[in-house]
């Protein structure tokens, strides 16, 4: 995954290989899900590189996009180019699993298709897909705080001593068993640690790897 800020970066970046996939990220929840179900495809097509776009930070950069493609902006957007041209479009809620499945096969029937490994710590992919978007710029700090919390809080109780215990030290909790999002932000907001979020986040990332 890249960060496109500039129009320049974002011709750069579409041309730098014979297939690439655009991503515009707003600030919605439409963000969130849309990006989940683009990372899980392509995930298992690890040969194209995608780009991200923070639409209110880097408006020029969409623009630049728009303007190349004659596509109207949106965003969620996710946009696939074959040398240079795009080749489809999807937008804020159709930007599904089944229509992105359907709309490779049709113009890319050919491009392989990596299955993931079974077995192993497959129930910790939800965390790794949001730190992914949280440290490639998808999604911002606080929509990552408040969209892990409670992710947490939902399945705490069915996570090992040790999965609990990682998991719950990337905030400060001042419950050591319970999780709490609002308290959790605002105990992180009277306690801030020494170590920012994002260094604690790619922290974390690398240890679930490891898992």
């Amino acid at each position: 995954m890249y960060a496109i800020t500039t129009p320049e970066e974002a011709d750069a970046f579409i041309d730098s290989q014979p297939i690439t996939a655009i991503f515009k990220a707003g600030t919605c929840h439409k963000t969130m899900q849309g990006w989940g179900n683009v990372e899980k495809v392509l995930r298992e097509r690890p040969s194209i590189p995608v780009g991200i776009i923070r639409v209110v930070e880097h408006r020029p950069a969409s623009n630049r996009v728009a303007e190349r493609t004659g596509i109207v902006h949106h965003s969620p957007q996710i946009i696939l180019f074959k040398n240079g041209q795009p080749l489809f479009e999807l937008n804020n809620w159709a930007i599904t699993l089944e229509n992105l499945e359907a709309l490779f096969a049709q113009h890319l029937p050919d491009l392989p298709k990596e299955t993931p490994q079974e077995g192993g710590r497959s129930d910790l992919e939800p965390y790794k897909r949001l730190l992914d978007a949280y440290l490639s710029g998808v999604i911002s700090e606080p929509q990552f705080a408040w969209t892990y919390l409670n992710m947490f809080r939902e399945d705490a109780s069915l996570r090992s001593q040790e999965e609990f215990a990682l998991l719950n030290s990337l905030f400060g909790n001042p419950d050591e068993h319970h999780i709490h999002p609002q308290a959790i932000l605002q105990f992180e907001q009277a306690h801030p640690q020494p170590t920012p979020l994002r260094e604690r986040a790619q922290a974390l990332r690398a240890q679930l790897e490891r898992l």
